[in-house]
């Protein structure tokens, strides 16, 4: 096991400043009092060549993931994500299985079998108004779940009350159902970043990828985008490159950076139009690439479409159909185009990753 290599070698970090960094973690307010405590795997020094020259593309390739997160959170968030797939740029989704709208998706994907779908592995259960449970049964996991009988509203509430061998027998029960749908997923990603909130659960995480085979969402390479987001002090850097050649050695695809700015773009009121959205929206993408550096960079955003429902259910609704817009854009599109910036997947990565020796 990870934590079992170097249980004396601990490097300490705030949850809000890396967990916001890896990943888009909304009403993470207080949040900083907690701790991502990361574990040391073996010795080296800073990474030089970039994953995506590993894997075959040029050295100077900027290469992309457009992923949309929250698949199967409701009907809305499954539209968006269809439609910014099928009619936009996006390239890849990840699906909250304990979620209501989940059949809807793999319904979706027994017609789409090519589709890049992977994992958003949850733990938590974040809208006042519209919950869901752990797979596994309260039963199970009782440290999992709150007094509403769903799972915590927040990651500080899972750190707290829930043990490792409960999260490790969650995110099992997410993959076993993903599977017993006929579903295969391409990669593993985390909700909210709950499974970088404790070295334990960081630990089954990894180990739940290696184990099974499954790519782990954990950028490890250059980091250009993601120390802009949040200070990173070279030990923890080196830390995350090291997890990078654990998961590379194991014969899993690796990716360099994490573009992780999209949830804080937020729509002002005036913004009542789509067209309005997807200005805005467009506009900060395109900005943002500017920053892309060579090596594969993993954008996450969270697609939705439009519905009197949606607002009853999050007040991210605009934000989330702002990025709908920016993929449907043809001004995104052929941004993207005109820079030699390249779209891929985690499917095209994993082949890739086959082919290496």
């Amino acid at each position: 096991m990870i934590s079992g290599c170097l249980k004396n070698k601990i490097l300490f970090k705030p949850v809000k400043l890396l967990s916001k960094s890896l990943f888009n973690i909304p009403n993470f307010t207080g949040m900083c009092k907690f701790f991502l405590l990361f574990l040391l795997l073996i010795c080296g020094g800073a990474q030089a060549q970039t994953y995506a020259s590993k894997l075959g593309w040029k050295p100077t390739d900027r290469v992309i993931i457009l992923h949309v997160d929250d698949v199967g959170m409701s009907f809305e968030s499954n539209e968006g994500a269809i439609n910014a797939i099928e009619k936009g740029v996006a390239s890849s989704w990840s699906i909250m299985m304990p979620c209501p709208w989940v059949p809807q998706v793999f319904h979706y994907l027994q017609k789409h079998p090519q589709t890049d779908a992977g994992l958003h592995l949850t733990l938590t259960s974040e809208w006042s108004e519209y919950r869901w449970h752990p797979l596994a049964g309260a039963k199970q996991v009782p440290g999992l779940v709150d007094t509403e009988g769903a799972m915590h509203s927040n990651v500080a509430d899972v750190v707290k009350n829930a043990t490792p061998e409960e999260v490790d027998m969650e995110i099992k029960a997410q993959l076993d159902r993903c599977r017993s749908m006929g579903w295969e997923p391409t990669h593993l990603d985390s909700h909210m970043g709950t499974l970088f909130a404790h070295p334990d659960f960081l630990d089954k995480y990894i180990q739940l990828g290696i184990n099974q085979h499954i790519p782990v969402m954990i950028p490890a390479g250059h980091l250009t985008l993601m120390k802009i987001s949040s200070p990173l002090d070279e030990g923890t850097i080196h830390f995350i490159r090291q997890v990078g050649a654990q998961l590379w050695a194991s014969g899993l695809p690796v990716i360099d950076d994490l573009h992780n700015f999209s949830y804080d773009w937020k729509p002002t009121d005036k913004m009542k139009s789509r067209a309005a959205l997807r200005k805005f929206k467009t506009k900060k993408y395109i900005d943002s690439f500017a920053g892309l550096k060579p090596g594969v960079t993993f954008v996450i955003m969270h697609c939705a479409g439009y519905s009197d429902i949606l607002p009853h259910i999050t007040n991210s609704g605009p934000l989330r159909q702002a990025d709908l817009e920016a993929m449907l854009d043809p001004k995104l599109k052929s941004y993207l185009k005109k820079q030699g910036i390249i779209v891929t997947t985690w499917r095209e990565m994993i082949e890739r990753r086959k082919k290496v020796s």
